[in-house]
């Protein structure tokens, strides 16, 4: 008996730390770019997974967003220490923890890392570690001709940006962009929704040969991401405002 209730006890252990927790995955999506994945355990959505990039030039590696947490970027350090690589640079493309989480661990190596001046001030604002590098302009060269980082405007949230790789024609749009298979925009909290079809049309300007878009959660597509999150957008704005109406 005492047997058997122990069994129960470690697979009911096993079942939860399955469900709250899950590796770091790192993969190649192309010539020298890879999608790093990491996991989160947020109520009442269960293990969510958001994605980054590390991009390689020359051996010397550039982080695009963090995983969620210290640990996972620790794991990820260890990574390209394993493949060779030089960390050279690090980017937060917004201050959710999906995107800045592992800020502290990056700094404490002496890691330069960047963000806008809002991303930081929010950051600031919720005693979270900061970026080290402030980008003041909206298009910004964090390597010349190949990797570029556009402040759009507001969506997801006020101080989201996106990352172009021109070499390969893929932007990392983050939490900015919904994949294909979302439904909704996802969490609102800290969105402007008003202004988010406006900013993709200054992607789709600014980026006019997207080739590959990579979202902040789900599968990698193409630029009909894009236009995707665009009607989700639009279509809330229409719901909100006949729920308006209909209020009056």
């Amino acid at each position: 008996m005492k047997t058997l209730l122990l069994c129960f006890i470690m697979l009911s252990f096993s079942a939860v730390a399955t469900e709250k927790s899950q590796p770091l995955n790192v993969k190649r999506i192309a010539d020298n770019v890879y999608q790093h994945v990491s996991y989160q355990y947020i109520s009442p959505w269960g293990l969510v997974a958001a994605s980054g990039l590390v991009v390689v030039e020359n051996n010397q590696a550039y982080v695009i967003d963090t995983p969620w947490t210290q640990a996972d970027s620790k794991q990820l350090i260890a990574w390209i220490d394993a493949q060779g690589f030089e960390i050279k640079a690090v980017v937060a493309t917004h201050f959710h923890e999906d995107a800045s989480g592992g800020l502290a661990v990056f700094n404490k190596l002496d890691i330069a890392t960047y963000a806008s001046v809002a991303t930081n001030q929010l950051l600031s604002g919720k005693k979270q570690a900061t970026a080290s590098v402030v980008i003041t302009q909206q298009a910004f060269a964090l390597t010349e001709n190949s990797i570029e980082i556009f402040y759009p405007g507001a969506g997801h949230s006020n101080d989201n940006v996106v990352v172009w790789l021109a070499q390969q024609q893929l932007l990392f749009a983050g939490c900015f962009a919904k994949s294909l298979g979302s439904k909704s925009l996802g969490n609102l909290a800290d969105a402007s929704v008003a202004d988010w079809p406006q900013s993709i049309d200054k992607v789709l300007t600014q980026y006019p040969t997207i080739q590959t878009v990579v979202p902040g959660h789900g599968k990698i597509g193409t630029v009909d991401i894009l236009h995707h999150t665009k009607r989700l957008a639009l279509q809330k704005l229409a719901i909100d405002k006949a729920d308006e109406k209909n209020s009056i």
